[in-house]
C-alpha cells in the first residue's frame, strides 16, 4: 500500500466532513488481510459533540441484506434450498390473494429474489412503520400483494420484499425459531461479530450513532422515512432487509471472511465455490430500474444493474458506481441507504468497510463512495 495515497484518502475524508457533506466516518481498509487504514474521523453525534470511536455501532440499513444473502447461500450449499426453490414451496401462504391476479406468484424463486428480478412491488413499507419490525406481520402483508412485473425479467431493486422473503425462507429451511437466532448462531457468534445484532439491544444504546438524514425535498424518500428507523429498530425488531446494527470492525471481519473464500480464524461459513458463483454477474446488460431513475435525474449514463446472487458487482465500464471505475470487475459488496458500504476486490486482494454518520441523498452518496472507492483502490501498488 502506498503510504502517501493512504494519507491522502484520510485527509480527503476529513475535508469532506469539514465541508459538511457528512458528520463522521469509521473506515477500515486492508490488503491481503493486513490493515492499512483503521480510522475514526469526525463526529458520531454533532448535537452532543461526541467524536467518532472504534466502538461506535451504526444502523447499517440495506447492508443487512448481505447477512441474509450469506444465510441463503448456506442453505443452498447444504441442500436445504436450491435456486429453483419457489417461494410457495417454503411459504405456501405466499400464493394467496385474488386468484385471477396471483398467477405469477408461484413462478417466483430464490434466483429471482437474489437478483432483484421477482417482479414484486418496490414499496419499502408493506406494513405501517409501527409493525415493520415484526417479521411475521411483514410476511403476511407481502403474501397479500400481487405481482406487478414479470418474474425473471426486469431488474427492480427491492428495498424490502425480496430479502424479507429470503430471510423467512432461510429461517424455515434451517428450522430456527427466529431470524435473529439464525443470524446469531450461523454468522455473528462464529465470526466473533460481538457488536452486531438484528435489532438494537438496550446494551448497545450508548454506542449507537444516531441517524441524521439530509435529503432534498421532493425525492423518493424523505428524511423522516430514514430517521424513523432508529425508533423501529429496537431489541425486538427482525427485518432481514434493513434491521441490523454493526460496527466497522465487525463489517471488516465479515468482509474478510468473504475475501478468504468463506473462512475466518479457522471457522468456515461458506465454500469458495458458492462465493465464486454468487459474485459472478447474473443480470447481464439489464439496468437496475431504481438506479436508472436516479441516473436520469442527474443526466448520468444509465449503468448496468450488475448483480450477482444478492451481492452488487463493480462490473465493467465507466459510469457512476459505489465501487468506482478502477476496482476490478469482480469486486463485490453491499451498501446501505446513504451511509454504509463494504466491498471486496479479489484482484487487488483488498477489503473496504466504511460506515458514516448522517445519511446522504442517494445520488450524492454514490458520488461520495465512488470517490472514496477510487482513492482506496489507488492505495494498492
Amino acid at each position: 500500500m502506498d503510504p502517501a495515497a493512504v494519507q491522502r484518502l484520510q485527509e480527503h475524508i476529513a475535508a469532506e466532513i469539514k465541508a459538511g457533506m457528512y458528520d463522521g466516518c469509521n473506515i477500515v481498509i486492508a490488503r491481503g488481510g493486513e490493515i492499512a487504514i483503521n480510522a475514526c474521523i469526525g463526529s458520531a453525534d454533532v448535537k452532543t459533540g461526541r467524536a467518532m470511536s472504534p466502538d461506535d455501532i451504526f444502523y447499517i440499513f440495506s447492508m443487512t441484506k448481505a447477512f441474509t444473502n450469506v444465510l441463503v447461500l448456506k442453505c443452498l450449499e447444504t441442500g436445504k434450498l436450491d435456486f429453483t426453490t419457489r417461494v410457495v414451496d417454503v411459504i405456501p401462504e405466499f400464493n394467496q390473494g385474488d386468484r385471477f391476479r396471483q398467477g405469477k406468484k408461484d413462478m417466483i424463486n430464490i434466483l429471482h429474489l437474489l437478483t432483484h428480478r421477482a417482479g414484486l412491488v418496490t414499496t419499502p413499507t408493506p406494513v405501517p412503520y409501527d409493525r415493520l419490525g415484526n417479521l411475521a406481520d411483514t410476511i403476511k402483508a407481502i403474501c397479500a400483494l400481487d405481482v406487478v412485473g414479470n418474474p425473471g425479467v426486469d431488474v427492480d431493486y427491492s428495498p424490502t420484499l425480496n430479502h424479507a422473503l429470503l430471510g423467512e425462507m432461510a429461517r424455515r429451511a434451517m428450522g430456527y425459531a427466529s431470524y435473529r437466532e439464525m443470524c446469531n448462531k450461523e454468522l455473528f457468534a462464529p465470526l466473533k461479530m460481538t457488536s452486531t445484532q438484528i435489532g438494537c439491544p438496550e446494551s448497545f444504546r450508548a454506542r449507537m450513532v444516531p441517524i441524521h438524514a439530509f435529503f432534498p425535498t421532493g425525492g423518493w424518500l424523505k428524511a423522516a422515512d430514514i430517521e424513523v428507523m432508529q425508533e423501529i429498530i429496537d431489541e425486538k425488531a427482525e427485518m432481514p432487509w434493513v434491521g441490523a446494527v454493526s460496527s466497522v470492525g465487525d463489517i471488516h471481519r465479515f468482509a474478510e471472511m468473504l475475501r478468504r473464500g468463506g473462512e475466518l480464524d479457522g471457522v468456515r461459513i461458506l465454500s469458495p465455490a458458492i462465493i465464486d458463483l454468487a459474485t459472478t454477474l447474473h443480470t447481464g446488460d439489464k439496468p437496475n430500474n431504481l438506479y436508472a431513475n436516479i441516473s436520469r435525474a442527474r443526466n448520468w449514463d444509465i449503468p448496468k444493474a450488475n448483480f450477482g446472487l444478492g451481492f452488487a458487482l463493480a462490473g465493467t465500464g465507466v459510469y457512476p458506481s459505489f465501487f468506482g471505475p478502477v476496482t476490478s470487475p469482480r469486486t463485490f459488496g453491499n451498501y446501505g441507504a446513504g451511509s454504509t458500504l463494504f466491498w471486496i476486490d479479489p484482484k487487488l486482494d483488498m477489503t473496504f468497510a466504511c460506515l458514516t454518520a448522517s445519511v446522504m441523498e442517494e445520488s450524492e452518496n454514490i458520488r461520495r463512495f465512488q470517490r472514496l472507492s477510487t482513492m482506496a483502490a489507488a492505495c494498492a501498488i
